[in-house]
């Protein structure tokens, strides 16, 4: 993660933020994806269920491709 995000705390907080929607979601990823998320700044902002909605989108996107 870029240093241009923003500070040591804010970069780890995106981290924490993410991983666990992700981990609500990832039992509906299918098993042959591995995705690379590339945060924006206003996701440190934005509230988590906002994020959970996103990662769950990237999720439907890549098992729509299947």
């Amino acid at each position: 993660m870029p240093r241009a995000i923003g500070g040591s705390v804010d970069r780890n907080r995106i981290k924490r933020r993410l991983r666990e929607a992700f981990r609500r979601h990832r039992s509906e990823l299918d098993p042959r994806w591995d995705i690379v998320l590339n945060p924006r700044r206003t996701a440190l902002a934005a509230p988590f269920a906002d994020l959970e909605r996103a990662v769950q989108k990237v999720i439907e996107r890549c098992n729509a491709c299947s």
